[in-house]
C-alpha cells in the first residue's frame, strides 16, 4: 500500500502551539512568508531556553469576559496571565454555544496581533466548563508541551 507523499505546504504547516496571553505580549512578531505574523516566544518551564520560533498559530484556553456581537463576533478571554480578544467566532462551528460570560473555553487561532493586547482569529473553539480539571493543569500543560518542542 502506497502512502501518499505530504506536500511541502504540509510540512510547514505546524501544529498550533500552546501558549499564555503574556507570552504574545512579551513575544517578538515578525512577517513570515505571504506576510503572515509570526511570533518568537520565551519558552515556559525550567530547561530548554531556547526560544519558541515561528509560531503563528496557537492553542490558548481562558474564561469569557465579555461577547461583542457583531458580524465577525468577538469575545475578550481571560487567561491567568492577562486578557486576549479572539474574532471570528461566527464562522467557526460549535462556537456560539461557547459565548456566556463566565464559560472556560479552548480556542484554537491564527495570531493577528500580539500588543498591546494579543487578538487571534479563531480556527476552533469549544466550551470547557464542565471539568475543572482543564483550567487547573492548564499552566502545567502549556510548560510542559514547551519543554518538549523541538
Amino acid at each position: 500500500m502506497d502512502v501518499p507523499k505530504r506536500s511541502e505546504r504540509d510540512k510547514k504547516r505546524s501544529p498550533p502551539t500552546k501558549v499564555l496571553s503574556s507570552q504574545l505580549r512579551e513575544g517578538k512578531v515578525h512577517h513570515g512568508p505571504n506576510g503572515k505574523i509570526e511570533c518568537t516566544l520565551k519558552r515556559l518551564g525550567q530547561g530548554k531556553t531556547d526560544p519558541l520560533e515561528e509560531v503563528s498559530v496557537v492553542w490558548m484556553q481562558g474564561t469569557v469576559l465579555e461577547v461583542k456581537s457583531d458580524h465577525n463576533t468577538t469575545v475578550l478571554l481571560l487567561d491567568e496571565t492577562g486578557t486576549f480578544m479572539v474574532n471570528g467566532i461566527s464562522n467557526i462551528p460549535k462556537g456560539r454555544p461557547c459565548l456566556f460570560p463566565g464559560k472556560y473555553v479552548m480556542v484554537m487561532g491564527i495570531i493577528q496581533s500580539c500588543t498591546p493586547e494579543p487578538v487571534l482569529r479563531a480556527v476552533k473553539m469549544a466550551d470547557l466548563s464542565g471539568n475543572p480539571v482543564h483550567r487547573n493543569m492548564w499552566k502545567f500543560e502549556v510548560e510542559d508541551l514547551q519543554q518538549i518542542l523541538e
